[in-house]
């Protein structure tokens, strides 16, 4: 199909394409508040230690939100949390370091987490450690859409929680790990945020990475009209099948679905 006719597809589909700096001052807003209910809550053993990039990353999390999140998007993608070398050094998605500063074209200062742990040192940009995760996932979206300006035109990614858990040994503790009791009032605020993203950006798609993703975004958006949810494998490498050409497992799954 032509490029003429290709937009004029997507318009009729998806409305005319207006990017809105608002929307980003949106979703700066939403994240304020996220980051606000969750600073003053506790949690007890075996977590020692929790980082909400939110705080000391504010810098280069708003660097994303505004330089990307604008107009309406074809489709989110949601991750569970942060990784220790991903979101937790740059304060961006899947933020894998290399993947926010050479292809995104963000860098920005980072603080450091008020109860640091002495295995999990925050380095932001300097950190040298590469996420498995945020490179696959940047991975493929450059090798699928070429530039970042391409891929979030239509797409986004967000995390549902913000929050590192970590215990002594440095070892994270999944949400899905932590107490029932001490993870509803993360549940109920990080619900509240992900409405306020999906109200925003109005996607047509809601993609978790992952079951735990999925399971969230059946919960806060399950039923809402024109709205399909579906799941790809996450990109941990601890997974043995995301070890097995995850990008093209993730390609060929969003293709059948016709979402790319």
């Amino acid at each position: 199909m032509p490029v003429p006719a290709l937009a004029a597809e997507k318009a009729r589909r998806y409305g005319p394409a207006m990017p809105n700096s608002q929307d980003a001052e949106s979703l700066v807003a939403a994240a304020d508040v996220l980051r606000g209910v969750l600073r003053p809550l506790k949690f007890s053993l075996p977590v020692t230690h929790v980082y909400d990039p939110l705080d000391y990353a504010w810098a280069s999390h708003t660097a994303y939100l505004r330089q990307f999140g604008m107009g309406r998007k074809k489709g989110i993608f949601l991750g569970m949390n942060p990784g220790p070398y991903g979101m937790a050094q740059t304060g961006v998605p899947f933020g894998e370091v290399e993947a926010v500063r050479g292809w995104m074209g963000i860098e920005a200062p980072v603080q450091r987490p008020p109860h640091e742990h002495p295995k999990r040192p925050v380095e932001g940009f300097a950190c040298r450690r590469s996420e498995v995760s945020g490179r696959r996932l940047w991975g493929w979206a450059a090798q699928r859409f070429g530039t970042a300006e391409k891929f979030f035109e239509d797409f986004f990614v967000v995390n549902y929680c913000p929050l590192i858990f970590l215990e002594e040994s440095g070892r994270n503790r999944t949400p899905d790990k932590v107490p029932a009791s001490e993870m509803a009032p993360v549940e109920a605020a990080c619900d509240a945020h992900l409405k306020r993203v999906i109200e925003v950006l109005e996607p047509e798609w809601l993609i978790g990475v992952g079951g735990f993703a999925e399971n969230r975004l059946e919960i806060v958006a399950g039923g809402r009209p024109g709205v399909k949810i579906m799941r790809i494998l996450h990109p941990s490498p601890a997974s043995p099948a995301a070890n097995r050409d995850w990008a093209g497992n993730v390609d060929r799954s969003l293709v059948k679905a016709g979402v790319i």
